[in-house]
């Protein structure tokens, strides 16, 4: 791993809180000596994503790229003050700003509206789901930008966090929390859409409404366990009259019904209360349950937090059931880590790190199986995961590098990504992880367009056997289908300040693959040149540097992402490892307001939402530029597809006529005894 140290004496670029590097113990200042680092920059609302690298020799095994979760505010910047509807009922607040201050509302028109629609990003058809301006939308690659002309499509309500996604009877199923009634937050019901490649995608009749005291406030997020036999568990959340958070059980109501469309809550509801010393309002998302052999029963992780016995903790309590009406509190937990607050949405699972495959969830630890344990956190939003080893008899997880621990070592994604959850697909052996990706608009600009929210694409998740300590996420193989018409641009070597067109056709909806090379020497001499570079006084982005146009450190100008006002802007970024076999390498994935990129093969991702009012439809080109004054840099290759559309629309039986017709309905007592005795 690299050593590199930090010059602590020069002034600080960033003055917010900033992840730490991996194995430093302090955060990230503006002056730095030579290392072996690259620096990859994904910058929102205004559609830029910025891969820059800065390389010198390393004599370790590896470099790093950083890619920054800077969270920089300059002057003038425009606060947005949420609504928090969930605060009350005990779950974090998921709403876009319902105003932003100092700036009046900006004009937005049906067309730019329209515009950010997606086409290939999963969204339900209107309502909530919890789920341009002077300088044209572009994408930053190593002091390069891509800029791109979009088009419309879709229709104008709230998408949220992704509840019990999973697969059944040939049919890939999603659950997410809905608000069937507005584009903000509340009213949380369980939308439903099918699919069989998880890109084209049915939408089903909602699943589950909050029609009982013990879910009145809500049906919160929840996890699938298919037990033996072909039978299916629903644990779920829910927030009671009194706003108290509950596990509740739900079961299909014909186990035969591939689509799944109804469901029967157990009459023992709720299943599980919160237990002593732990908050009516921190307690909430159990898992997907995994089995224990050696106990002959299911464990299922829910998600907490300890302001009491320690200092406001994340942590995970397990509880043990034969036949999920029953249930017992494990001692102690499963883990807990000082100072990361309340863990929504825990996911555990196993991965394999001897072979590229995805595990079941019940498989044990051993040799070649480590375990994954991922919290959301209610503090700061983001999604944590660490490695670790999982002791079923000590109901102990810890991880293997404590410096890389849940909350406060490394993250799926550090841009717009938040409450995912993972599953395991039979058909295909993967895992695959699921993401919820909010708005960074006006809650005013969400109720105007009708829509809020959406689901990232689906994304394999493997263990990285090259670096031993973290994961890759890819997207999955079915995205590939939508690729239309390719361009490949071949390899290209821009002179510093050099700035080249691409003609790439619509840049609507592309799939980018790009592979990069540096000069090290030229690099190194340039590091060393351009310590001193401050970014808040030196031009901002607007400027050119030995580096281009940030500096050393790299930070974008807020300021010049849109004309519109009413948005959040922020940096975006983190470390990305680049091996010394290994060549720079990064994918975009662009679908109207949303990008997706993967550096490095999925070792760092980074999530974008964007709203320009100018480079929309036929206004923005793709350029390629070396904003730098003393680096050339090298593409070696460029690879630009158009994307299709998914289909992505309600269930037809005329149209979907290869579906078995759903059977009768069981009697609700009948299919209760049989779960029972499951």
């Amino acid at each position: 791993m690299n050593n590199t140290s930090w010059s602590s004496s020069s002034s600080a670029c960033m003055p917010c809180s900033y992840l730490p590097l991996l194995h430093l113990d302090r955060p990230l200042p503006t002056g730095a000596k030579r290392c072996s680092q690259f620096l990859f920059l994904s910058v929102t609302a205004v559609l830029v994503l910025c891969l820059l690298a800065f390389a010198s020799r390393s004599t370790g095994s590896a470099r790093f790229a950083l890619i920054g979760d800077i969270g920089v505010e300059p002057a003038g910047h425009v606060h947005s003050l949420p609504i928090s509807r969930g605060l009350a009922t005990g779950v974090s607040d998921k709403s876009s700003g319902s105003r932003l201050f100092f700036k009046p509302s900006y004009p937005w028109t049906n067309s730019m509206l329209l515009w950010q629609r997606t086409s290939f990003h999963f969204q339900p058809e209107k309502n909530w789901m919890n789920g341009v301006d002077r300088n044209p939308y572009l994408i930053v690659l190593l002091f390069f930008s891509f800029l791109f002309k979009y088009y419309p499509d879709g229709e104008l309500l709230l998408l949220t966090v992704g509840a019990g996604p999973m697969y059944y009877k040939g049919w890939y199923h999603l659950f997410y929390q809905y608000n069937p009634d507005s584009a903000v937050w509340g009213n949380i019901t369980w939308g439903h859409a099918v699919s069989k490649d998880l890109v084209h995608w049915l939408y089903l009749p909602i699943a589950m409404v909050p029609d009982h005291w013990y879910d009145a406030n809500g049906v919160w997020t929840g996890s699938a366990t298919l037990l033996p036999h072909g039978r299916l568990a629903m644990l779920y959340t829910g927030s009671t009259l009194e706003s108290v958070q509950v596990q509740n059980l739900a079961f299909p109501a014909d186990p035969d019904d591939q689509l799944l469309l109804d469901w029967v809550k157990a009459e023992s509801n709720p299943v599980v209360v919160p237990p002593p010393g732990v908050g009516a309002k921190d307690f909430r998302d159990p898992t997907t349950a995994w089995y224990v052999a050696a106990e002959g029963a299911w464990f299922v992780a829910i998600g907490s937090k300890n302001d009491t016995l320690r200092r406001h903790s994340g942590i995970v309590l397990v509880y043990k059931t034969v036949d999920f009406i029953q249930y017992e509190l494990l001692p102690g937990v499963l883990h807990a880590v000082d100072g990361t607050g309340m863990w929504e949405c825990v996911d555990f699972f196993p991965v394999a790190t001897e072979v590229a495959t995805g595990l079941d969830t019940s498989e044990p630890a051993g040799p070649g199986v480590k375990h994954v344990l991922k919290a959301s956190l209610d503090d700061d939003k983001h999604d944590y995961y660490a490695i670790g080893t999982y002791n079923a008899a000590l109901n102990a997880w810890e991880p293997d590098e404590p410096e890389k621990d849940v909350g406060v070592g490394l993250r799926y994604d550090y841009g717009k990504f938040y409450a995912s959850k993972t599953f395991f697909d039979p058909l295909k052996k993967r895992r695959v992880l699921w993401g919820w990706i909010g708005e960074t608009d006006s809650e005013r600009t969400d109720l105007t367009k009708g829509w809020a929210s959406l689901q990232a694409l689906p994304r394999t998740v493997l263990f990285d056997q090259k670096t031993g300590s973290s994961l890759l996420q890819w997207p999955v193989d079915e995205v590939d289908k939508l690729r239309l018409t390719k361009n490949n641009l071949g390899s290209i070597s821009l002179a510093a300040g050099s700035v080249l067109p691409l003609d790439v056709g619509t840049a609507t909806q592309l799939d980018i693959v790009a592979e990069f090379a540096l000069n090290y020497s030229a690099s190194a001499n340039a590091n060393e040149a351009d310590v001193g570079y401050n970014c808040s006084t030196s031009g901002g982005a607007a400027s050119r540097g030995v580096l281009g146009p940030f500096g050393f450190l790299v930070l974008a100008d807020q300021n010049r992402s849109s004309v519109a006002s009413d948005l959040v802007k922020r940096v975006y970024g983190s470390i990305v490892p680049v091996l010394d076999a290994e060549t720079l390498t990064l994918r975009i994935v662009v679908d109207h307001s949303i990008v997706e990129s993967f550096a490095q093969g999925g070792r760092t991702c980074i999530t974008s939402r964007v709203y320009p009012t100018r480079a929309i439809y036929g206004a923005a080109r793709l350029f390629l530029f070396n904003n730098a004054t003393g680096v050339d840099v090298a593409c070696k290759s460029l690879t630009v597809w158009q994307m299709n559309s998914a289909f992505i629309r309600p269930f037809d039986s005329r149209l979907d006529s290869s579906l078995d017709s759903p059977a009768t309905k069981f009697e609700h007592d009948s299919v209760f005894s049989e779960f029972k005795n499951s």
